[in-house]
């Protein structure tokens, strides 16, 4: 089993999208510097850690996610220096940070690719994944041709101005395709260590790792995949033993295999998580039309597949989906964060949803965000020039931010004490007091519909039981009374050997 770094245990991360986040130079975009200056209300929330989108160089055609120098900061946030800066301001805190690592491409203006690109050999001609010729495309991949002298085609991984990093082929079976343990897809994992290395020597606690199930190709269920992150495991024990790993790769099963730490629930792949939350009939609206049992089943089958080890975690949101807002109300978000903070494996909030923050419709896509741009729209502070994010022009904003006049801000929500701000401060602050309720207790599913039903054990035994009931129906739960913990909503009552829970509230309960 992979050790888990003590912080782990306890951690609610908060996820921030940079350039959004909070601009401290009035150019319109979010930086270092801004983020540092918003440490102190992240921890008033209650969250221990940070995930940070990329923040490398980058010519931004896909929002950084597309990295032309992975141990350059983008002059946009700052410096090397300023990140630097803002691990130190986080550990302070006692917080923890995150960076984005992409491994899987780079941008086509690196200086590998550049290289690669050469028809002579070179140290970067086996970088990337090239066809022996022009006239061969790889079957079932997307590429780039004609862009240079060397006589082939470039797989991309995404967009087309993404060349894929190359980690080897599974089982090759075209005279291209090089194997795992070939000299080229060795050089890229050391190049890839590297990169880690030097920012987990400038005070980054890990790394959240972007498509992390996608390095070798043409995989066999992840097998290939999973040895090549064993690797990566074997190199993090020996010289950064305390530094956390957390995958998009949806398959828990999988990931923590390969040493991960923690694996996301994605609005991808077979979690059935967009059954939650969106979807045509949310299971957290309070029309109560939704379906969770499909979501458990996949759940309690990552669960076990795992082993019960490492996180499983499940988001609010993230800068690849609609916002929370776009399918449930501000009363039905609190129900939804009472499920989100009372789950196994560390919580994920995207920055913004514990305010409720719209998606901001019809906006002209941004640095490729496409149908993502709305969920990528500025925080909004307070009810000063451009909600307290810039005092740059409005026109010189990152993204336009939500038009509405009673848009929801951190400000306002603060001094309603009835708000979704000061749910989720409530329950984050229950969990970190609970330890059932924590990061590595245990679940136990005992209903899987209106309401939903389910048992946190600690470790030492002592348990919580919480009653979901997002729909605008009362509900009954026959159990033995406990001591009412909180409650999220219009409120719960024990009768005649069961909980009576009104409809649109969220319970739970200590054990004895």
């Amino acid at each position: 089993m992979t050790k888990q770094p003590e912080w782990l245990n306890t951690a609610v991360f908060y996820e921030i999208y940079p350039q959004s986040f909070m601009d401290s130079n009035g150019d319109g975009i979010g930086d270092f510097n801004g983020i540092i200056s918003k440490l102190d209300y992240i921890k008033e929330l209650g969250c221990t850690a940070i995930w940070m989108n990329p923040c490398f160089d980058s010519p931004f055609g896909d929002a950084g996610y597309d990295v032309s120098d992975y141990k350059k900061a983008a002059p946009r946030y700052g410096t090397n220096a300023d990140l630097e800066k803002l691990f130190k301001e986080a550990h302070k805190r006692n917080m923890h940070v995150l960076l984005d690592l992409v491994p899987g491409h780079t941008s086509v203006e690196h200086k590998w690719f550049k290289e690669s690109m050469k028809a002579q050999k070179n140290e970067f001609t086996d970088r990337y994944i090239w066809t022996d010729s022009i006239w061969k495309e790889p079957s079932g991949y997307g590429s780039l041709r004609g862009i240079s002298d060397r006589d082939g085609s470039c797989v991309v991984n995404f967009f087309s101005h993404q060349p894929a990093l190359n980690y080897g082929f599974y089982k090759p079976s075209e005279s291209w395709q090089q194997s795992f343990d070939d000299p080229g897809p060795q050089a890229t994992l050391e190049a890839m260590k590297d990169v880690m290395r030097f920012w987990l020597n400038l005070g980054a606690d890990g790394f959240r790792v972007d498509m992390a199930g996608s390095l070798v190709k043409n995989d066999e269920d992840g097998k290939g995949t999973i040895r090549l992150w064993k690797n990566v495991r074997a190199f993090l024990d020996k010289e950064f033993p305390s530094a956390a790993m957390v995958s998009e790769w949806g398959e828990p099963d999988k990931s923590l295999q390969g040493g991960f730490h923690m694996d996301f629930l994605l609005h991808f792949g077979p979690s059935h998580y967009n059954d939650l939350f969106r979807c045509r009939e949310p299971y957290f609206s309070s029309r109560g039309k939704g379906d969770v049992k499909e979501f458990v089943k996949k759940y309690l089958e990552n669960y076990e597949k795992s082993e019960r080890k490492g996180l499983i975690c499940i988001p609010s949101g993230n800068h690849d989906m609609d916002r929370l807002a776009r399918s449930l109300n501000p009363q039905e978000m609190k129900i939804a964060f009472a499920f989100l903070l009372t789950m196994p494996g560390a919580p994920f909030i995207y920055y913004g949803d514990e305010i409720g923050m719209r998606y901001v419709e019809g906006l002209v896509s941004k640095e490729g965000g496409y149908g993502r741009t709305g969920a990528r729209s500025p925080m909004q502070w307070d009810s000063s020039k451009n909600a307290g994010f810039s005092s740059a022009d409005k026109k010189k904003l990152y993204i336009p931010q939500d038009p509405a006049p009673d848009r929801p801000t951190v400000k306002q929500q603060i001094a309603d004490k009835s708000s979704l701000w000061h749910e989720v401060k409530a329950l984050i602050k229950l969990r970190m007091q609970t330890p059932a309720l924590q990061n590595l207790g245990e679940i136990e599913f005992i209903e899987t519909g209106y309401p939903l039903v389910y048992k946190r054990i600690a470790a030492d035994g002592k348990a919580c039981m919480v009653i979901i009931n997002p729909s605008q129906k009362k509900c009954e739960v026959k159990m033995k009374e406990g001591q009412v913990l909180h409650i999220t909503g219009k409120g719960a009552e024990y009768k005649n050997g069961c909980y009576k829970v009104e409809g649109g509230t969220a319970v739970i309960i200590n054990l004895a």
